[in-house]
């Protein structure tokens, strides 16, 4: 009798095991919310793009959960990879945004959370961003020339941040004069600072950001663009020159391109480490499916949001190249970030 329920309870427990292992992402899925981390402001660059996601990325998951954006401010951005990275159940219900930044501080040895960027379950980006640097119209920095020649005043928003890290490789890549005035939350509120005249400009912000929330700066001449890092001319941008055609030797140029890596990340997306396979799928082929919806590219148009998908095995790729960079090139990028 013991022995029969013995194997009566063994039964059981693989009857469940089973039915557990059979149960489909959609019936995981169904009545369920996916918590969206934002590692910025609300109303900003990083939370504009997640939120205009989440509003149609449900109906791409299998079972259609919802979402809710949560907005988790600090360090950075490194709360929020912290949370996502190690705090939040890796069960496929958190995903994260954060600085395109923050995955390369690993591969440059600033990794004080032990966080490994290349075991996130990557997603995907909403966007290759391209970034400008400008002055207040105010300003005596009009130019390129001129901002080799006296310093501006810039927003620092966090250790890591694109907007502290930028002006320092452009300040020991191309002999920039970009201060840095630590201590602001946000790149928008920079901005707000820069208004009011308590800064000159910004050394570093993403052109979809600068056109959503300030685009009557640039047409009503509010603003000196003194420089943009895409790869070729911008229709917004007319007569500004690039970033990547300044600088001249090989090790600069090799150091420049590997900060500029992250630009392929414009607006990441990631979850958890060690998902479940078949929730990591599911959750990398509705974010493709959302960027490929109808409404939500209309939306994007409708509200000059720019959007290009990068997939997340592009985002996989890039940062495995990325970390594979040589010594001497991770050497001249840690002295051009002063590290």
């Amino acid at each position: 009798m013991a022995a029969y329920c013995l194997r009566a309870l063994v039964a059981l427990v693989c009857l469940g095991a089973a039915s557990a292992h059979a149960q489909s992402v959609a019936d995981f899925y169904k009545g369920k919310q996916i918590q969206m981390i934002i590692a910025t402001n609300a109303g900003v660059g990083y939370d504009i793009y997640a939120r205009l996601l989440i509003a149609h990325m449900g109906k791409h998951v299998p079972g259609n959960p919802g979402f809710i954006a949560r907005n988790m401010i600090g360090a950075g951005g490194l709360r929020t990879a912290d949370f996502v990275y190690r705090v939040a159940p890796k069960d496929g219900l958190t995903m994260g945004t954060i600085g395109r930044g923050l995955p390369f501080e690993a591969m440059l040895g600033q990794n004080e959370l032990n966080i490994d960027p290349l075991k996130f379950a990557w997603l995907g980006s909403m966007n290759r961003e391209t970034a400008v640097a400008f002055s207040w119209h105010t300003s005596k920095v009009k130019t390129l020339a001129d901002l080799r020649a006296n310093d501006l005043l810039t927003p620092g928003t966090g250790a890591g941040a694109d907007s502290e890290i930028m002006p320092l490789a452009f300040n020991n890549l191309i002999g920039t004069r970009f201060k840095i005035i630590k201590g602001y939350k946000g790149t928008s509120d920079g901005a707000i600072a820069v208004e009011r005249g308590e800064l000159d400009g910004i050394a570093y912000w993403s052109l979809g950001s600068l056109t959503s929330l300030h685009r009557h700066w640039l047409d009503d001449k509010k603003i000196n663009v003194l420089f943009h890092t895409g790869r070729s001319a911008h229709p917004d941008l007319p007569g500004a020159p690039s970033i990547r055609d300044i600088t001249a030797s090989g090790p600069d140029q090799l150091a420049l391109d590997f900060i500029l890596a992250r630009e392929a990340l414009g607006r990441p997306f990631f979850s958890s480490p060690d998902l479940p396979a078949d929730r990591a799928a599911a959750l990398r082929n509705g974010f493709e499916g959302a960027m490929k919806d109808p409404e939500l590219i209309s939306e994007a148009q409708k509200r000059r949001i720019e959007i290009s998908l990068v997939t997340g095995a592009e985002v996989e790729d890039l940062l495995q190249r990325s970390s594979a960079a040589s010594p001497e090139t991770i050497k001249r990028v840690k002295a051009a970030l002063d590290r």
